[in-house]
C-alpha cells in the first residue's frame, strides 16, 4: 500500500476521533483541558455473562445496555472549585461568639443553591489522671544540724516549694526525725543526701556522672581511683555535689584559721618547746595505782582538771615543776603539771581526761609540740 494512503487513512482517523471525542472520553480518565466527560462510556455498557449449563459447559452470552439519557457531566477542575464555586466564611467561634459553628457556601454544578453546614466541635474531655505520689515523691528524715536553706540548697529546690510541700514556713523549726516530702525519687534522694552511690550493674563512670550531672573526671579525682575504664559493682563512691565542695572548703578554711590562730597564741606563750609523745590516761585502777584520784605532791584529781603528767626528765632536765603551765599544740586551752610518770619514760607527757575512757582510747598515741 502506498504510503500517501496509509497517511490519508491516518488522518481521517485522527479527525474522527477529534470530532467524536466527548463520546469516547471516560470520566476515570479525565486529564487537564478537558471540560466535559462521559460517565457512561461504551466499555461500560459491553458486559460479558457466563451461565453454566448441567454438563458444565461454558457459555458466554454478550449484551450491550442502553445508554442512559444524561450522556456527559460538567468537569470542574480543583481551582475553579476553590476559588469560584466554594466561600469559607471566618468561623463564628473565633469572633467571640458562643456558637461552635462553621458555615459554608456550596454552589451545586447543577442546582445551585446555598446551604449551611453545622459542625458541633466538641471538645474532648480531660480525665482526671491518678497519680501514685510514692513515684514522684520521697522523703528526707531531718538530722542534727539541718537548716531550711541547707536542705533547700543540697536537693536543688527552693526555699518557698519545700515549705509549700510541707505546709511549714521559712520560720518553722525542724525537728530531729521529722519526715520532709521532696519532689525526688527516693534513690536520689539518698544519693543527694549521703552524697554516696553504690555501683550497680552495667554502670559506668560516664553513666553515673550524667546520672547526677557531674563530670567523669570530678569523680575519679574526687575517689582517687586509678583505673578509670573499669567500675567494680557494689563499690561506694563519694560524689562531688557542689554542697559536698562548698562544706569541704569552708571547713578548710576554718582548720587554717584555727590554726593560724593556734600558732599565734603558742608562740606568745612560754619560752621553751619541744616535741614528745602524748597519751592519755583516766582515774580507773587499770591505769594508776590503788588511788586514781590522788596524783603526785599530793594534788587532787577529779573529771574536768584539765591536768597532765610528765615524765622523770621533763621535771630534771627541761625545768618543769609542780604547777608549769603548759600548752599542748592543737589542744585548747592550758594544763598543769600535777603528776609525774614511771622512770623509764623519756620526753612524754600524759594527758588527764577524768573518767572518759572511750575519748582516752580515741586520743591514743600522738606525736605533739607543747609550750612552757
Amino acid at each position: 500500500m502506498p504510503r500517501t494512503t496509509i497517511k490519508t487513512l491516518l488522518f481521517a482517523l485522527i479527525t474522527v476521533s477529534t470530532l467524536d471525542a466527548k463520546t469516547l472520553i471516560d470520566c476515570r480518565v479525565v486529564t487537564g483541558g478537558i471540560s466535559e466527560c462521559n460517565p457512561y462510556g461504551k466499555r461500560l455498557h459491553h458486559i460479558k455473562k457466563v451461565s453454566y449449563e448441567l454438563d458444565r459447559q461454558k457459555l458466554i452470552i454478550v449484551k450491550n445496555l442502553p445508554l442512559p439519557d444524561k450522556t456527559f457531566v460538567k468537569v470542574i477542575s480543583v481551582e475553579d472549585m476553590i476559588e469560584k464555586y466554594v466561600h469559607i466564611e471566618a468561623p463564628v467561634r473565633f469572633k467571640g461568639s458562643d456558637s461552635d459553628t462553621l458555615q459554608v457556601e456550596v454552589v451545586n454544578t447543577t442546582v445551585k443553591k446555598e446551604i449551611e453546614l453545622r459542625v458541633a466541635v466538641t471538645e474532648i474531655p480531660v480525665l482526671p489522671v491518678e497519680v501514685d505520689e510514692t513515684e514522684m515523691y520521697g522523703t528526707y528524715c531531718v538530722e542534727s544540724g539541718d537548716v531550711l536553706s541547707r536542705l533547700a540548697n543540697k536537693f536543688g529546690i527552693s526555699v518557698k516549694e519545700l515549705t509549700q510541700m510541707n505546709d511549714m514556713t521559712p520560720k518553722s523549726t525542724l525537728r530531729i526525725g521529722k519526715k520532709l516530702k521532696l519532689p525526688l525519687e527516693q534513690e536520689r534522694i539518698d544519693v543527694l543526701a549521703t552524697a554516696c552511690y553504690t555501683v550497680q550493674e552495667r554502670d559506668t563512670l560516664i553513666s553515673i556522672a550524667h546520672k547526677f550531672g557531674l563530670s567523669a573526671k570530678s569523680i575519679v579525682k574526687f575517689n582517687n581511683i586509678k583505673d578509670a575504664t573499669r567500675v567494680r559493682t557494689g563499690k561506694v563512691l563519694k560524689l562531688p555535689f557542689p554542697y559536698v565542695l562548698a562544706e569541704i572548703k569552708a571547713k578548710r578554711k576554718r582548720l587554717e584559721k584555727e590554726a593560724r590562730r593556734a600558732k599565734l597564741d603558742i608562740k606568745a606563750f612560754g619560752k621553751h618547746s619541744l616535741r614528745v609523745t602524748a597519751t592519755a590516761y583516766t582515774s580507773h585502777r587499770g591505769q594508776t595505782d590503788a588511788t586514781p584520784f590522788l596524783a603526785a605532791w599530793n594534788n587532787r584529781l577529779r573529771p574536768g582538771v584539765k591536768s597532765i603528767a610528765v615524765s622523770r626528765d621533763m621535771l630534771t632536765r627541761y625545768g618543769m615543776r609542780n604547777g608549769t603551765k603548759v600548752r599542748i599544740a592543737g589542744i585548747r586551752g592550758y594544763y598543769r603539771v600535777r603528776d609525774k610518770m614511771n622512770k623509764r619514760y623519756k620526753k612524754r607527757i600524759d594527758i588527764y581526761m577524768g573518767l572518759d575512757r572511750r575519748r582516752a582510747l580515741r586520743w591514743g598515741r600522738r606525736s605533739v609540740v607543747i609550750y612552757w
